[in-house]
């Protein structure tokens, strides 16, 4: 069985070109992750690894929409592998099965994980030059309306700080920071 392997970095990116491509490869499932590839910890990542058995194929797109490292992806790898399933990088024209594929896998993961490096550098550098010209002020906070009535209920001790977090869709941080900013 072919299982395609679908993700990009945030909710409001597209998938139609990955999906397109795992139709066109004749994938049997597709799992579709709306994350960030840092961690391994990803929900249909995990359903995927749970789901493939014996004789099946792990489809990518490239090694980036599956790990942003080498170490993830060589352990993923290795899960697969302990499992008896293959994996295949279209982009990179990687296939496991192969002692050279399995080389150029090493090889392909260590660039990913460069070229990742090198843009999270060039970002910095473009923030740090943005900011030094009064450019760049940080993201905008988002703005919750209903922020000063919830964080009153909070205060009077009529809902939990963990239920006013979860009505205002904010982190602790966040919403600490806030109420004390509070008057």
């Amino acid at each position: 069985m072919k299982i395609g392997y679908v993700r990009v970095s945030t909710q409001e990116q597209n998938t139609i070109r990955q999906e397109l491509l795992m139709e066109s490869l004749g994938a049997d499932e597709v799992y579709i992750d709306r994350m960030s590839g840092k961690s391994t910890d990803r929900p249909e990542l995990k359903k995927l690894m749970e789901y493939v058995r014996r004789g099946d194929t792990v489809i990518v797109e490239s090694i980036s929409r599956f790990a942003r490292n080498t170490r993830d992806l060589l352990e993923l790898v290795e899960r697969l592998s302990a499992k008896g399933v293959e994996f295949v990088s279209k982009k990179e024209a990687i296939d496991t099965t192969t002692p050279s594929g399995k080389f150029m896998l090493t090889i392909f993961g260590a660039v990913a994980e460069l070229e990742r490096e090198y843009i999270l550098q060039r970002q910095q550098e473009g923030i740090a030059i943005a900011k030094a010209n009064g450019i760049y002020k940080g993201r905008r906070p988002i703005q919750r309306p209903e922020f000063p009535q919830v964080a009153e209920l909070w205060r009077e001790g009529k809902i939990t700080a963990v239920e006013a977090m979860r009505r205002l869709d904010m982190k602790p941080r966040t919403f600490y920071r806030r109420v004390k900013a509070l008057p």
